[in-house]
């Protein structure tokens, strides 16, 4: 089963993976407590299918009680330069690494499928595959299996490739032999905590949802809290900042191959071009994007808070466009942006805008960008 073991990794290699670890269904005790804390304090947010069946998420056997070896797999994304320097250009789209290419589920999933299919012909048995699609808590069984450790940031952390790594899970029926577990080498650095934006650690190893900018600008499905908007600058799709400062990333080699490859359109992408998509050609734009995910409407509510951080009243004339939209949450944002940008316009134009307003949050949106405008 020893050599089994070593045919698998290097099976993993050749398709891609970096880092390889296999753990028992019983390996994490204390993620359905750790769960079960999250849940109650509301961190969760918005993400109500996290409190559904939380049992599952804590327990793999629950989820599917054949499984005896939990298969942890990891693929290095790390970035060739660093991801924080869009943060100064003001009028560009900071997009998250691993958004600026293709899905990561479609491409990781495809690899998986090709291993667990290798596993099973010189094996046998039964297996499934997952990439974050179903109830699995792929980064504490990714550190029981020894793939890494979870950082204070509570994402998995390598001592090969720092904070840069997709995980995939291949569940088997075989009783394959465990991996030991990584440690935790983050000691007494708290770089990840203090690089956070929004303040969303309440403590190390613990995220408050609610304010961290990943949440908000992709699971996030309403207005975003009025004191948090000046705080997210620039970034419009995920947040790599405390990823981006982990000092585990020198380790890391930048390990893009051609299919994870960031897209030139989406790696500084200006937000003038961005705001105007409508929801046809927000469907062009990201037909292969994870982006795809958060809909029009969502993404050009962050657009527009972005343009309202932008400092550039150039932009102005593309928020006030977007004061008639459709969507009620495009409308809100908008408000803001342009009260951000131009408050002695957005003065003169306010009735006309809220006599035929007749949603209750964007007319809110208007009461308060005019009271600030005052």
């Amino acid at each position: 089963m020893t050599d089994l073991s070593a045919a698998l990794g290097a099976t993993a290699r050749a398709h891609g993976f970096d880092l390889m670890g296999i753990a028992a269904p019983d390996a994490i005790p204390e993620a359905a407590p750790r769960l079960s804390a999250f849940l109650a304090e509301g961190q969760h947010g918005d993400m109500e299918w996290l409190a559904r069946s939380p049992d599952r998420r804590g327990d793999p056997s629950i989820l599917w009680p054949e499984v005896r070896s939990v298969v942890m797999l990891g693929l290095n994304y790390g970035p060739a330069q660093d991801p924080l320097q869009i943060l100064e250009q003001r009028q560009r789209a900071a997009i998250s690494v691993y958004a600026q290419g293709d899905d990561y589920h479609d491409v990781i999933k495809s690899r998986l499928k090709a291993v667990a299919r290798w596993l099973v012909q010189q094996a046998g048995g039964d297996v499934k595959v997952f990439v974050d699609t179903a109830a699995v808590m792929e980064k504490p069984l990714a550190a029981a299996a020894g793939v890494g450790w979870q950082g204070k940031h509570t994402n998995l952390v390598s001592r090969r490739f720092g904070s840069w790594l997709f995980l995939g899970a291949i569940f088997t029926t075989l009783a394959l032999p465990r991996t030991r577990p990584e440690a935790d080498h983050c000691g007494s650095c708290r770089a990840c905590l203090d690089a956070c934006p929004t303040a969303a650690f309440p403590a190390p190893y613990r995220l408050d949802a609610r304010r961290c900018i990943s949440y908000l600008t992709i699971e996030h499905k309403g207005p975003i809290a009025r004191d948090l908007r000046p705080l997210m600058g620039n970034r419009i799709y995920g947040c790599d900042d405390c990823l981006a400062v982990c000092p585990w990333n020198k380790f890391a080699r930048a390990g893009r191959e051609a299919k994870l490859a960031a897209r030139a359109d989406l790696r500084e992408p200006r937000l003038a071009d961005l705001v105007r998509l409508d929801d046809a050609a927000f469907r062009a734009l990201f037909a292969k994007s994870p982006v795809k995910r958060t809909g029009r409407d969502r993404f050009v509510r962050n657009v527009l808070i972005a343009i309202g951080n932008s400092g550039d009243a150039a932009l102005a004339e593309a928020a006030e466009l977007l004061l008639a939209d459709a969507s009620p949450l495009v409308r809100g944002a908008a408000i803001w942006a342009l009260g951000r940008l131009a408050p002695s316009r957005l003065a003169r134009i306010a009735d006309r805008y809220r006599r035929r307003e007749t949603d209750p949050a964007v007319i809110e949106e208007w009461t308060a960008a005019v009271a600030a405008a005052a």
